[in-house]
């Protein structure tokens, strides 16, 4: 399976010309869809992620950027517990990986609130990448 990117004329061109150069004796499947997660998403939540693993203690512990994705995924996504085998608890986990723009949004929603409640400086947005 092949993905192309489309973010201007200039890359529909780009798969013009890969459409020209294909084989059709076998027919192609071809779908156009908004892209789940962007790049860019990934690039400003990790950073983010870091700034708060760097910056915060939570409960007398340091926490990895892991760590604190499972936490602010479960703010937004209003995740369940649930008994843990051997007792405890266990968050059911979300997968950033399929989720939206909007989930983002409302991601970075609650983690920019989460910094001001705790003092968070967060790096440069060229450090990500740009602006969200």
């Amino acid at each position: 399976m092949t993905e192309f990117l489309m973010r201007s004329m200039g890359d529909v061109n780009a798969l013009l010309g890969r459409l020209q150069a294909q084989d059709f004796t076998k027919p192609k499947l071809i779908v156009i869809r908004d892209e789940k997660r962007p790049d860019i998403c990934n690039r400003k939540m990790w950073a983010m992620l870091r700034d708060v693993s760097q910056q915060v203690e939570w409960y007398g512990r340091k926490l990895t950027d892991e760590d604190w994705k499972h936490i602010f995924s479960a703010a937004v996504q209003k995740q369940d517990a649930v008994p843990g085998i051997d007792g405890g608890f266990v968050v059911l986990g979300v997968s950033t990986r399929k989720q939206s723009q909007k989930w983002f949004s409302d991601l970075f929603e609650v983690m920019h609130a989460f910094g001001a409640e705790h003092g968070v400086r967060w790096t440069e947005p060229d450090r990500w990448g740009g602006q969200y």
